[in-house]
């Protein structure tokens, strides 16, 4: 961190894009940085659009990106004493993006309050499944639901992390048998778990699943946690508003799909059933209007009813219909073009289908 924040120190400009494999390197180039006051971009990827993107916006690139933008490569050790200072909590800290596909991702920032409000929030619901537990993820540090979970969270409670995701599901399988462990995913992984292989070692030292970017089916759920010894605690957010919710299924209530809001967090439905939520998550205190559509369920809770927007998720993707029907009419081949998503069946990937003239 020290080095990090050495070299930052230097640099001229306040705004850097960060891409690191390597959660643990990631997380000191992080902190780094907001020691010397610098706000850190977030990308899911450096592909050329989304590194043109960032170009427009920030001072310099950190890490992993392609060589044409002259990105500052991790720093060498730095042995003198560091001087750590107090960051307020109105610390421009974050900007990150919303998972864009065809619908274009969108920049939000985040003040280090509001940072700091979900890391304290998740201790206090889930802090005492991962004491003694080393964290384990499939998914990437890039995106809100990674950073909180496999950076931000263990780094302040001090707990053990492994510093790359994991893709395939052999080597999940003998990773989570090492040694006591909570694992975070998401849908796309956990619903393709093969049930050939040896999960035994897992259900031993497994003590919590967490699953975000999308929902988990009810089976597919249930298989998980048969395999896992564990059913996934789902997690629902965004990157706007931050944690909202959680659920786990169980057996005796797989008809039961509704959610528990997150301690401190607000939540009412407009007329028309819109969701809308009020926490510390969010920037101010105001409410922020979603674009799912939500029923009350018994005891406080809430059932998700669908979006009132055209932008579907597949695979935790965000995809716009209506930007695929743009597309589809922008070509001379096509007169008219409706693009529907179709239900799937369980395990198996979402689609989308187009009707077109």
């Amino acid at each position: 961190m020290a080095a990090w924040a050495g070299m930052l120190a230097r640099q001229p400009g306040r705004h850097f894009a960060l891409s690191l494999d390597d959660s643990l390197e990631f997380g000191a180039a992080l902190l780094g940085a907001w020691q010397a006051g610098k706000t850190i971009w977030l990308t899911a990827d450096t592909l050329p659009a989304s590194c043109a993107s960032l170009a427009a916006s920030v001072d310099g690139f950190l890490g992993q990106f392609p060589a044409v933008h002259a990105p500052l490569p991790a720093p060498a050790g730095d042995a003198s004493a560091p001087v750590w200072r107090e960051l307020a909590g109105d610390f421009p800290a974050l900007v990150v993006h919303t998972s864009g596909s065809t619908g274009a991702a969108q920049a939000i920032p985040k003040k280090l309050s509001q940072l700091c409000s979900e890391v304290a929030t998740l201790e206090q619901l889930f802090g005492h499944y991962a004491q003694g537990a080393a964290v384990v993820a499939t998914v990437t540090h890039q995106h809100i639901y990674g950073l909180l979970f496999k950076v931000l969270w263990p780094l302040c409670a001090a707990r053990a992390v492994h510093a790359h995701s994991v893709d395939f599901p052999e080597r999940l399988a003998a990773l989570l048998a090492q040694g006591p462990c909570v694992l975070a995913a998401s849908p796309a992984h956990l619903k393709r778990l093969p049930e050939h292989l040896d999960w035994a070692g897992a259900r031993a030292q497994l003590r919590a699943v967490f699953s975000s970017g999308g929902p988990l089916a009810p089976d597919s759920a249930l298989a998980a946690g048969q395999l896992l010894g564990s059913v996934p605690r789902e997690i629902y957010g965004s990157s706007e508003t931050g944690g909202v919710a959680w659920r786990q299924r169980a057996q005796e209530r797989l008809d039961d799909d509704s959610w528990q809001a997150f301690p401190g967090v607000e939540w009412r439905l407009a007329d028309d059933g819109a969701l809308a939520v009020r926490s510390a998550h969010l920037a101010d205190d105001g409410w922020l209007g979603l674009a799912d559509r939500a029923r009350q369920t018994a005891a406080g809770r809430f059932q998700l009813l669908g979006r009132s927007d055209r932008i579907v998720k597949i695979e935790e993707k965000r995809i716009s219909l209506s930007a695929v029907e743009a597309a589809l009419l922008a070509t001379p081949l096509v007169a008219e073009a409706s693009v529907l998503l179709c239900d799937a069946p369980a395990g198996e990937r979402q689609k989308v289908a187009a009707f077109i003239v």
